[in-house]
């Protein structure tokens, strides 16, 4: 998914302009999503990094697996609003996990890059949620995406209801919602990476110093790892 220049506000976040910036992106990828890389090819990097530089923190507690002197770094950056970020954690991160994160291989983390006011709630949402709570809120939001994400859904009623589920109330939920500094973050970890990294497109993995822009299967992703093991 390519990135917008939409400025996400406040007044963004529980307004009708949500529904709007979706309308085009998702959709332009929701009905690709199932067909995204289906290619177990080495993909293609599109660009160098620093990876000393992208592994400092930002503002946000990192949601990081892994050992952290695995031999070989993974950061990826994603929208809870992108299809084919939905279809890489639905189908593939879970066996990566396995294969590579939990065998000490690969430290994996995850970052948000938000591209529209409905997935900034959503992110905002999953860090006010316990730390503990944080990827099962997100794997939650991936595989119900087309009950909240699609731009003819009421998002702020299909979060709440969500949120409800994880142990929001309405009040919990507003004040997530309303938290300035938290939306002050989550743009500051998007625009970082824009400006830093050269991220423009959702999911992009920085892997050891290589940006990859797409989503990966698992068969791709594994060569990948098992090249720079």
């Amino acid at each position: 998914m390519p990135m917008s220049d939409m400025l996400l506000t406040k007044r963004h976040l529980l307004g009708g302009s949500a529904v709007a910036a979706l309308s085009v992106t998702f959709a332009a990828f929701a009905d690709t999503a199932s067909a995204a890389s289906g290619d177990d090819a080495i993909p293609p990097s599109d660009g160098n990094v620093d990876m000393n530089e992208v592994l400092k923190p930002g503002p946000l507690p990192e949601v990081a697996f892994g050992k952290e002197d695995a031999p070989v770094r993974i950061v990826e950056y994603m929208s809870l609003t992108c299809p084919h970020c939905a279809h890489f954690a639905v189908t593939t991160f879970d066996t990566i996990k396995q294969k590579y994160v939990d065998t000490g291989k690969v430290r994996f983390l995850i970052r948000e890059f938000p591209f529209d006011p409905r997935a900034a709630a959503a992110f905002m949402l999953a860090r006010c949620a316990p730390q503990e709570q944080y990827m099962p809120m997100v794997e939650m939001l991936f595989k119900q995406q087309i009950a909240w994400a699609s731009p003819d859904v009421d998002g702020r009623a299909a979060l709440l209801q969500m949120s409800k589920l994880a142990g929001f109330t309405e009040d919990s939920f507003t004040k997530c919602l309303t938290n300035q500094k938290l939306l002050d973050d989550v743009n500051s970890v998007r625009e970082r990476a824009a400006k830093d990294f050269g991220v423009n497109a959702t999911p992009t993995f920085l892997i050891n110093g290589k940006r990859y822009a797409g989503d990966m299967s698992i068969g791709a992703m594994s060569k990948l790892i098992d090249s720079l093991l």
